[in-house]
């Protein structure tokens, strides 16, 4: 007889916008996310059984979201996520596991003659901070944080060559060409046994996702890259450095291609080799190198 041997569901999509305004100063400070809350637990009666008893209605759990971004920090956005998470576990005996997912916006303050406005703000790029929370019952809360979307290119200072060549091989070898990639970074935080652990914890969230994106933006720039798979190892070898509360870090990185034009054509026009200026970008094919390095002490304590 066919049985449920996993199951889960939820609300995605849940844009939420919060202004904080200092009392003090007068300044305002925005927080722009989008959340994704999946439930797991003894819920396999309303798929077997269309027992809607076990079901928290996914409405529900929108109007909890905006409830708990009214009435607690929504950032840091791990210590959000996990307190969102924490609610469904802690107030529904049958829910064992909430994950949450925390996209959030990154908007700059404008500057304006030179200072930072109190209370107006410019989206730079399509950069995101990203967060994943697993809360449960009996593992406690796990936390992944990250970078998407943020796009970076050199034009010069990588190189690639010394790849096996076959007879399916054409791509010629390069000692210098452009490096361009989308940067997904994230990385695994160790386990958090509770809420309270979460919070003592706050302050460490935002340094860590400054320092890992400082690392990923002077890595890209500095490293003499002998290819992609090179320089993002290196990338994480910082990070676990500089984050001694990290285990792992993941980094997936599309390698953005951009082609040179031969125009000796046109009355012998150079632009290839040394003589490269003109470019072709390529949206597809595109290659896409991946990566997971963990910490060799895998007991890393918080």
């Amino acid at each position: 007889m066919p049985s449920v041997t996993a199951a889960r569901y939820g609300k995605d999509n849940v844009r939420l916008f919060k202004t904080h305004r200092d009392p003090n100063t007068g300044v305002h400070s925005v927080t722009e996310t989008v959340v994704c809350v999946l439930l797991e637990g003894d819920i396999e009666s309303s798929y077997t059984r269309a027992d809607n008893s076990v079901v928290v209605a996914t409405d529900s759990m929108k109007n909890t979201v905006f409830v708990l971004a009214k009435q607690h920090p929504v950032t840091p956005p791990e210590l959000f996520a996990a307190t969102v998470g924490a609610h469904f576990v802690d107030t529904y005996p049958h829910i064992h596991v909430a994950a949450v997912r925390v996209v959030t916006t990154r908007w700059a303050r404008i500057r304006v003659d030179g200072r930072p406005h109190p209370h107006s703000f410019v989206k730079e790029s399509e950069e995101k901070r990203t967060v994943a929370a697993r809360a449960s019952r009996r593992a406690g809360i796990a936390i992944n944080s990250g970078i998407a979307d943020l796009t970076v290119l050199k034009s010069t200072g990588s190189a690639f060559h010394g790849f096996i060549r076959d007879e399916f091989t054409t791509l010629p070898e390069t000692w210098d060409r452009i490096m361009s990639t989308d940067v997904d970074a994230s990385w695994d935080w160790a386990v958090f046994p509770d809420l309270a652990a979460v919070r003592a914890a706050a302050t460490r969230f935002d340094a860590a996702h400054e320092a890992a994106r400082d690392i990923t933006l002077r890595r890209f720039a500095n490293d003499n890259s002998a290819s992609v798979q090179a320089t993002m190892y290196k990338m994480s070898e910082d990070i676990l450095a500089a984050v001694p509360q990290v285990s792992k870090v993941y980094y997936s990185l599309p390698n953005k291609h951009y082609f040179e034009l031969d125009l000796s054509w046109h009355k012998g026009i150079k632009n290839t080799g040394k003589d490269a200026e003109v470019y072709v970008p390529q949206s597809n094919p595109n290659g896409l190198i991946k990566v997971e390095v963990s910490r060799d002490d895998p007991t890393s304590k918080l």
